[in-house]
């Protein structure tokens, strides 16, 4: 996005965030262990449309995600349109960006908005870790390939026969990054260990997410912005909170989790790690006239967004800082001016070296090329209501869940703009400037 088209096109349009609304997240194997990820897109959708009474026939694009792909459903955002009631006419297309895909669908759909090309869009994104795609090998592939090429029954169990068990086995989805053999985990690892980021911080930061959390249900500031699901298969129970918050956390209980990556002498843990989680999670985009012209009050404008990606095989978990960077430059903010900042709480090490480096006037002068650092963030504007160490990460949900939280506390405290950042896989990160409707 050039810095021109931060705040819209040429002719003034602006994108606004209407609404939005999530599930609730749930550990796998749990609440939603018979709902695939586009049931729960499905679900949300309908449910963020119902809410709004959007008229379906002024829908011009959903773009949705899924960073773990459906081998039945690839197509997420066709598929949603199919099954809700958004028109069958509508444009639709799916976008991955491991842990940002989110940001992805919001980001596109911009560009599809300031292009002239669509005034209201459905996007989101969302991944169930309790239906992953179990894959065959290469080997049973090829084998099927040939049987279906003889037609001796003879001939046909040699070829399956020559199988070892090992072939056939199902392959698991790969944890590590392909271009290094590491997982994020030993790269947050790495960066605790190199920027110095101790076990009692990262536990204390873990303590802090899931407390915040607990506060901000019990004071009902996520009311408005997680639905109730009625549960299959007997519909006689409703899921209406993330169920993997600590509402019990006690600081010294984090010392009891054994370091994950480093036996010996490692930092980072269960206890300090965001658990992976099911869920999904929609926003409602309109053109500024758009919006106007339906009776729509905005929670927010997206006034800038950028990407990044750094080496995996170095510091992996680092894109917030750089793509935030890049966004603030678009958006001609500093840091200085978010009065709410949500980054994706992947590991606690990952948030803590990130705002570590932030505040690095040799990093910023090294990395970024800033004759200045991007500065001090404050920790009462971080992550101020928990984050995904509390609340879990459904990674084609989390960057919706951000944007939405960054919004609405930023309506709430009267605030004008607020940064909502992640990580990805392969050394990605994502960041968006949201400001409040005046």
């Amino acid at each position: 996005m050039a810095k021109k088209q931060a705040n819209g096109n040429k002719d003034g349009r602006r994108v606004a965030i209407v609404s939005g609304l999530r599930t609730p997240f749930a550990r796998p194997a749990s609440a939603y262990r018979t709902l695939s990820a586009l049931d729960l897109g499905k679900i949300v959708v309908s449910e963020l449309l119902a809410r709004t009474s959007v008229p379906p026939r002024e829908i011009d694009l959903c773009v949705y995600g899924q960073a773990i792909p459906s081998l039945a459903e690839p197509n997420i955002a066709r598929e949603i349109v199919l099954a809700t009631t958004i028109p069958k006419d509508v444009d639709a297309f799916s976008v991955i960006r491991s842990c940002a895909t989110s940001f992805q669908s919001l980001t596109s759909a911009a560009e599809a908005m300031l292009a002239g090309q669509a005034s209201l869009a459905v996007v989101g994104g969302a991944d169930s870790v309790s239906d992953i795609p179990l894959v065959l090998s290469m080997a049973v592939g090829r084998t099927l390939l040939e049987v279906t090429k003889v037609s001796s029954w003879a001939e046909r169990f040699r070829l399956v026969t020559r199988l070892s068990s090992r072939d056939v086995f199902p392959l698991a989805r790969a944890l590590t990054e392909p271009s290094t053999g590491l997982t994020q985990g030993e790269s947050a690892e790495t960066m605790a260990k190199e920027a110095a980021i101790g076990r009692d911080d990262q536990d204390r930061f873990a303590h802090q997410s899931h407390t915040r959390a607990t506060k901000a249900y019990v004071d009902h500031l996520y009311e408005s912005q997680i639905m109730h699901v009625v549960l299959p298969p007997n519909f006689d129970a409703v899921l209406g909170e993330d169920n993997m918050v600590r509402r019990d956390s006690q600081l010294d209980a984090y010392a009891q989790f054994a370091p994950v990556f480093d036996p010996k002498y490692g930092t980072v843990t269960d206890g300090n790690t965001a658990p992976l989680a099911d869920g999904a999670a929609a926003l409602l985009l309109m053109t500024s006239d758009k919006a106007e012209a339906l009776g729509f009050t905005p929670l927010g404008y997206l006034k800038a967004w950028a990407y990044a990606a750094v080496d995996p095989s170095g510091w992996a978990l680092l894109g917030p800082t750089h793509a935030t960077a890049k966004a603030l430059e678009r958006a001609g903010l500093g840091l200085e001016h978010m009065d709410v900042v949500e980054m994706h709480e992947a590991f606690a090490a990952q948030v803590l070296c990130n705002t570590k480096m932030m505040a690095s006037a040799a990093f910023c002068e090294d990395k970024l090329g800033r004759s200045t650092p991007l500065g001090e963030l404050d920790p009462a504007k971080l992550n101020a209501l928990g984050g995904s160490l509390a609340m879990g990460h459904p990674f084609g949900a989390t960057g919706a869940r951000l944007v939405l939280t960054a919004l609405q506390q930023l309506r709430r405290q009267g605030g004008q703009f607020a940064l909502a950042t992640t990580s990805a896989a392969g050394g990605l990160g994502a960041a968006v400037i949201l400001e409040a409707a005046s």
